[in-house]
């Protein structure tokens, strides 16, 4: 069994990776051993040289920065990995630096925005509006990932649907919190939840939920649709996706002078470099203001 495979086991049985996680790191490793086998080199061995050889690789090929630091990110923990356990004494990927990516601000909808479209559900008379309504709303109200929100169970929620226990990214658990709107929307919707599950012959306590017209449980290709169609209905010109209603969530919180600290701990991000993005659609607001308000900046663009 090669070293890779070991370490590949290894994320699995002990780090309790999902599998998708698996699949991310099994193709980006085994990418770098099939370069490895093509240049003669054993991966366990390879030098620091090497390594940036093979990035250097990756990215001639025009492959996308994030995607070149995500191998580069895959390959640093399988060397860590061989240092903790023995199998090797440095690092070769210690002093390789990620390859600078631009910045990409979040597409958000701001609050008058985010309002019109959480309202299109009762005038736009498509698909299932008082489900959609409370998807919306849910998704926006607590900063959802879809991932999220489709896995979002009865039994997660409380009985007052103030609160969920919500389960992200590495099985790390998170409470969410539901504004009196969103509250008003669930209560809304759940009857008519019933209704339907009891017209299919479901138990409806162990689903998710939202369910689609055939309850079962709404699936993440599903959400994607529902947001998109309401999307094209919208008229506000941007395009609305369900990760729109998390970055809104986000950009709002911080606009309204909450703590990053407090929204990461809300998002559920394991890292504070990832929340902090969201000061600078704080800032790229204020410029647009600057630009439109401003004698000066009015001037120069004449």
């Amino acid at each position: 069994m090669s070293t890779i495979k070991e370490y590949m086991q290894y994320l699995q049985a002990v780090r309790g990776c999902s599998q998708r996680t698996l699949e991310a790191y099994g193709n980006d490793l085994f990418r770098f051993e099939n370069y490895c086998d093509n240049h003669g080199i054993i991966p366990d061995n390879a030098q620091s040289f090497e390594v940036q050889k093979f990035i250097a690789d990756l990215t001639a090929e025009n492959m996308a920065a994030t995607s070149v630091n995500r191998h580069l990110s895959s390959v640093r923990g399988f060397y860590r990995w061989m240092i903790r356990f023995k199998k090797r004494k440095d690092d070769p990927c210690y002093s390789i630096h990620n390859i600078k990516t631009p910045v990409k601000l979040p597409s958000v909808l701001w609050e008058d925005e985010m309002a019109d479209f959480a309202s299109l559900p009762d005038t736009a008379g498509i698909l299932w509006p008082v489900r959609d309504k409370a998807l919306i709303m849910a998704m926006y109200s607590a900063g959802l990932r879809v991932s999220e929100v489709v896995s979002l169970n009865m039994k997660d929620i409380s009985p007052s649907m103030e609160e969920a226990k919500i389960t992200g990214k590495g099985g790390k658990q998170r409470m969410v919190f539901f504004s009196d709107e969103t509250k008003e929307a669930i209560a809304e919707y759940l009857p008519q939840r019933k209704a339907r599950l009891r017209m299919e012959g479901t138990d409806g306590k162990k689903l998710s939920l939202f369910i689609n017209r055939k309850g079962k449980p709404i699936s993440v290709p599903g959400v994607r649709w529902i947001i998109s169609r309401y999307s094209k209905h919208s008229g506000l010109g941007k395009n609305i996706h369900p990760h729109s209603l998390r970055h809104s969530f986000a950009t709002h919180m911080v606009n309204s002078g909450c703590d990053v600290r407090v929204v990461q701990e809300m998002l559920g991000h394991s890292s504070i470099s990832t929340t902090q993005r969201y000061t600078h659609v704080n800032i790229e607001k204020m410029k647009n203001v600057y630009a439109k308000a401003h004698p000066h900046a009015k001037r120069s663009k004449r």
